[in-house]
């Protein structure tokens, strides 16, 4: 039988991190648990496709925005389940045992790793704590922990809406808290914009941002104030 799962990662100038990010999925092809990774690049201007392309990596051309790249992935993807991830982030090295225990144990369910950002700052370690926290209780995982999902399941919710901001929120509260398990792996993610803008005032920012979606405001505005 083939492997199950289909890798989606979407692109837009990323070359300074879809290198680690493709090594940090090396375990799952040895585990015989990938597919395919497939890159759905938004017209990257630097060489974001090259080192993907050259990991194995099947490159698609999308329009440019997050949500329509992510559907533009899974449209072509020939996977039983779907793994989205973001060209920032590096699966732990256990990840691959984590999700073959997941299909096995709880197809019907969606999952999400555990947050941790690739930095030695306290701030670091607070705000993993109050995002993980987060997804437990609220059922509401940050993109940045991946999403591992069936194809039957992303297909009965209609998949990620063509927005470019809170596509992640917008589909995991339609999967719903029991319907989302919480993997045991870590995603470890870019600290850079928490860096250079502060730790407590980039949360701050963003927690605002989930706040005005909640109340109703467009994506596309809420993308603007996002950089």
């Amino acid at each position: 039988m083939p492997a199950p799962l289909s890798i989606i990662i979407p692109t837009l100038n990323a070359e300074a991190e879809i290198q680690a990010c493709m090594a940090s999925l090396g375990a799952g092809l040895t585990a015989s648990l990938i597919r395919e990774v497939i890159i759905a690049d938004g017209d990257s201007t630097d060489q974001t496709i090259l080192p993907a392309f050259e990991a194995g990596a099947r490159i698609l051309k999308s329009p440019v925005g997050r949500g329509r790249q992510l559907r533009t992935g899974a449209r072509n993807a020939k996977g039983d389940w779907f793994l989205f991830l973001h060209a920032d982030t590096q699966l732990e090295s256990n990840w691959p045992d984590v999700v073959w225990s997941h299909i096995q144990s709880a197809p019907d369910c969606a999952g999400a790793f555990q947050l941790a950002y690739r930095s030695d700052a306290a701030e670091a370690r607070w705000l993993e704590k109050r995002a993980n926290k987060r997804a437990r209780m609220l059922g509401l995982p940050y993109g940045d922990q991946g999403l591992l999902i069936s194809r039957k399941l992303y297909q009965e919710l209609g998949g990620y809406s063509d927005q470019p901001l809170m596509e992640d929120v917008d589909l995991v509260r339609r999967i719903g808290k029991n319907q989302l398990k919480h993997l045991s792996a870590r995603a470890f993610t870019s600290a850079h914009k928490y860096e250079r803008d502060g730790w407590r005032k980039r949360a701050y920012k963003n927690a605002f941002l989930l706040l005005r979606y909640y109340l109703g405001a467009s994506p596309e505005k809420l993308a603007k104030a996002y950089r």
